[in-house]
């Protein structure tokens, strides 16, 4: 009985190896007749293509025919019609938008550059004598208005309220001057474009007064003895106090101070019904004080000097002269100089200005405007020479990207 089921046993365990040694014989066959297959099809195809007579023409009529076949097969499909925002929303992500590809030869390049120099000059040249026919009476008066005995000590003469600050100044109109002659006040090394300074105000207190108590960006000049202040901020603050008057000969030149902000800043900027209050009260005075009986919207140097300049130099209206002046006319200049420019080492100057229709006084744009359209004229002159010395064989524009052209013709 154990002698049967030992050779039971052995019978088994024969078969069983002569099926795990002919299954690991196929494992190993399997990759070895993939790899002679592969081999087989790769000389066939390599065959084929050294038998033909052109390698390039034999990939190209391959992809033609691919190309035809899938244009084939598309036809057959029934593609879905879109219309309106589906078909554009399809022509975006698909990329098939109609679209414009110029094809920059060197003859629309060279023509481009010379026609804009021929355009830009021209502007450059009028804009330039607008500027140059604006005329302006320019006066620096912070140095000579200080008295012989404190010209060495200029920030003590300032302080000191028993003081003088009365100036007169002669200027001297060059040429006719034709009204309105704008007044500005020119301040500079006054850096308006802090960060803190341009901050410390309150817009909503501006325009709704004492309704308004959240004036935390205005410190430290938010309240004082307790009270709050209207307007608050250091921008009001540090409003500009020197005052101007003019006369020539005897006849005093009447000053227009309405009008000199902008519309938009007095009526939707400043209330109407908004007064100052408890303003330079404190014991440290910035500049100028306001009139308590007029409202904040009807006081205009006050919205002029809340819009803040860009850039540490810069100018500011002061008011209009609504007479000409004709040329060799003397103006007398009568002016407090009041405000403190002394501590932080900046200038004042007063300016008489007549505009033109493009503005004030300014040549940078018509000089901008001719330097490049003159660099646009030799750019494509250079262009010019450049093709005529080395021409160069123009390309079929049909292969572009976009273009229909069959490329096995």
């Amino acid at each position: 009985m154990i002698k049967e089921y030992s050779e039971r046993h052995s019978d088994i365990k024969t078969k069983v190896e002569l099926r795990q040694q002919r299954h690991s014989k196929s494992k190993r066959a399997i990759p070895s007749y993939l790899s002679l297959l592969l081999h087989v099809f790769l000389l066939q195809i390599f065959t084929r293509f050294l038998r033909s007579q052109d390698f390039g023409t034999q990939l190209i009529n391959m992809d033609v025919d691919a190309g035809a076949t899938s244009a084939v097969d598309t036809d057959n499909q029934q593609t879905p019609v879109l219309r309106g925002r589906s078909k554009a929303i399809h022509q975006f992500t698909q990329q098939t938008l109609p679209a414009c590809k110029p094809v920059l030869t060197p003859a629309w390049v060279i023509a481009t550059f010379f026609m804009m120099g021929v355009l830009f000059i021209p502007v450059g040249l009028i804009s330039l004598h607008a500027s140059q026919s604006v005329h302006e009476i320019v006066d620096r008066y912070d140095v000579d208005c200080v008295p012989d005995n404190f010209k060495n000590n200029k920030i003590a003469y300032i302080k000191n309220s028993s003081v003088s600050k009365s100036c007169h100044r002669y200027l001297k109109a060059h040429k006719h001057m034709k009204a309105p002659i704008y007044i500005y006040y020119q301040l500079d090394n006054f850096y308006q474009n802090h960060r803190r300074y341009v901050k410390s105000k309150s817009d909503d207190q501006l325009l709704h007064g004492l309704g308004y108590n959240k004036t935390s960006s205005c410190e430290p000049q938010a309240f004082d003895n307790g009270l709050p202040i209207v307007p608050c901020g250091l921008i009001a603050w540090s409003l500009f106090n020197d005052t101007f008057s003019f006369s020539r000969g005897t006849k005093k030149l009447e000053i227009e101070r309405k009008n000199i902000a902008w519309k938009s800043d007095r009526e939707h900027k400043f209330g109407n019904k908004v007064y100052p209050f408890n303003f330079q009260n404190g014991s440290l005075i910035g500049g100028g004080k306001l009139d308590t009986t007029i409202p904040l919207s009807d006081q205009e140097d006050l919205i002029v000097w809340m819009r803040t300049a860009a850039f540490p130099s810069f100018r500011k209206l002061y008011g209009r002269i609504e007479e000409d002046l004709e040329e060799d006319d003397i103006i007398i200049v009568h002016l407090k100089n009041n405000y403190n420019t002394y501590s932080f080492g900046g200038t004042k100057t007063l300016v008489l200005s007549t505009s033109s229709w493009l503005g004030g006084k300014n040549s940078f744009l018509g000089v901008a405007y001719i330097f490049v359209g003159s660099s646009s004229i030799l750019i494509a002159f250079i262009f010019l020479l450049l093709h005529v010395k080395n021409p160069r064989p123009y390309g079929d524009t049909m292969y572009v990207s976009g273009g229909r052209k069959d490329i096995s013709s």
